[in-house]
């Protein structure tokens, strides 16, 4: 069933035409606001009833939706979109179909789904749309007697586009690229990563909307193809301390309704400050609206206790780092925040635990608040930051993203503009969830703690 057109269907036709495919169940699919799959299987009889009023959940028993445990509002629906409703090939018998979220009748305003329709309907007033590529690293793991790790013969001390890794996985990553490739997703890149364990696959770009669902459709099949293998699929940022991190990183450019593309220097247009990148004024102030709020989109980026041990600058068994550590952008640059290729911003803050609404969502309210406030970018950084002395770095005006989730929390409460965009209910429930987290954390005490001070005093 083709997204395009499944809308143009009425109800019960796609009810026939998804049993004449074999489809039993339709899972009714939202997402909490940790970035998780949830939901509930649906008879495929039953899918009218999800259209309207929607499939009924237990609205505190959601992570993130703070609804009270009686009263009308404690009922969280989550109507189908029918745009997304297709089989899922890995599943045989199953299809998928995507929430959005009300309660008491309106569009919840702490459902992320709608938070980024919220958003996207912004750039529709101006005739625009966001497109997005996100790029998926994740870990293939196996059980041993020392925990998951790698597999026995993937050790080498440089691993990045290792070909015997990457074959030996090959029934995994073809199942998984066959699967997505009948969804629509067109996989036309796969490669083994900096890290022993650690995959990337590449798939078409697509509207920021659409883009957020098919990544959540990408990890539902990683996962259950790789735990039918007897593998662990894991999208931890970084569950090695010697090795990179997974990244998940956003490749962003905007069209209007013809779909021509805005973030490319249009003819007769003079390129600001002559940077020669060749992008329009448009993409420097959706730049300058990303670095401006690059502290606060940190927290929605990289939303874990575990997402700031990739945050750093520094040597990993591979040699390097290719996480960002400074707030800055420049021409091919791989060491700042922001790198600029082809015409258009790779946005390189958000790791593999990202919500994709929700990060998508704090990416284009702040783009708008520079495109808005016709915000001046600064100049390109086309030096290697990770070399860099502090002097250096404090002489081009570089400052440093977050490095802790207690940090990053605090710069999001702190910025009026994304809380305003994003919704006081989310940004509070969302802060709220993550300074707990942040605090558990901090009470902590790791085995790294006993092992140094134990019997030291």
């Amino acid at each position: 069933m083709n997204r395009t057109t499944s809308t143009t269907r009425s109800v019960t036709e796609q009810q026939r035409e998804l049993a004449a495919q074999g489809i039993k169940y339709v899972f009714a699919q939202f997402t909490d606001i940790h970035g998780a799959a949830k939901g509930k299987l649906i008879p495929l009889a039953y899918l009218p009833d999800i259209v309207a009023p929607g499939a009924g959940f237990s609205g505190p028993s959601i992570w993130g939706t703070g609804l009270p445990r009686n009263g009308a509002r404690s009922e969280y629906y989550g109507r189908a979109d029918l745009a997304t409703l297709q089989p899922m090939p890995w599943m045989p018998g199953y299809a998928r179909v995507a929430l959005d979220g009300y309660v008491a009748g309106e569009a919840f305003d702490a459902c992320p789904r709608q938070v980024l329709r919220k958003q996207v309907a912004r750039l529709a007033q101006y005739g625009w749309t966001l497109n997005a590529g996100l790029e998926p690293e994740f870990f293939l793991l196996e059980k041993g007697a020392k925990g998951y790790d790698a597999e026995a013969g993937d050790t080498l001390e440089k691993p990045s586009y290792d070909s015997k890794s990457l074959m030996r996985k090959r029934d995994f990553l073809d199942q998984l690229s066959t699967g997505l490739d009948q969804c629509g997703l067109g996989v036309f890149q796969i490669d083994h990563e900096d890290a022993t364990g650690q995959f990337e696959v590449n798939y078409r770009y697509a509207d920021a909307l659409k883009a957020a669902d098919n990544f959540m459709l990408f990890k539902m099949a990683a996962h259950h193809l790789a735990e039918e293998q007897g593998m662990l699929f894991s999208m931890m940022p970084k569950p090695f301390a010697d090795r990179p991190g997974s990244g998940l990183h956003f490749h962003l450019s905007l069209a209007d309704a013809s779909g021509k593309p805005l973030f490319a220097l249009g003819a007769g247009e003079t390129e600001q400050g002559d940077h020669g990148l060749g992008l329009s004024s448009l993409a420097y102030q959706f730049m300058a609206g990303l670095l401006r709020h690059a502290p606060a989109l940190t927290a929605l980026c990289a939303p874990t206790v575990n997402s700031y041990k990739r945050l750093m600058c520094g040597e990993s068994l591979s040699g390097t780092s290719w996480a960002p550590a400074f707030i800055g952008y420049g021409e091919n640059n791989r060491t700042v925040v922001a790198r600029v290729v082809y015409q258009r911003i790779e946005w390189r803050l958000p790791d593999s635990s990202a919500n994709p609404y929700l990060a998508l969502a704090g990416v284009i309210a702040a783009g708008l608040d520079g495109i808005e406030n016709h915000l001046a970018a600064s100049a390109p950084v086309n030096q290697d930051v990770y070399e860099m002395s502090a002097a250096q770095r404090a002489e081009l005006g570089l400052q440093m993203l977050p490095q802790n989730l207690g940090a990053a929390v605090a710069a999001l409460k702190a910025d009026t503009v994304l809380a305003d965009a994003l919704g006081t209910s989310l940004v509070k429930e969302f802060t709220s969830l993550k300074q707990a987290e942040w605090l558990e954390y901090c009470q902590h005490v790791s085995a790294w703690e006993t092992a140094r001070y134990l019997d030291r005093y």
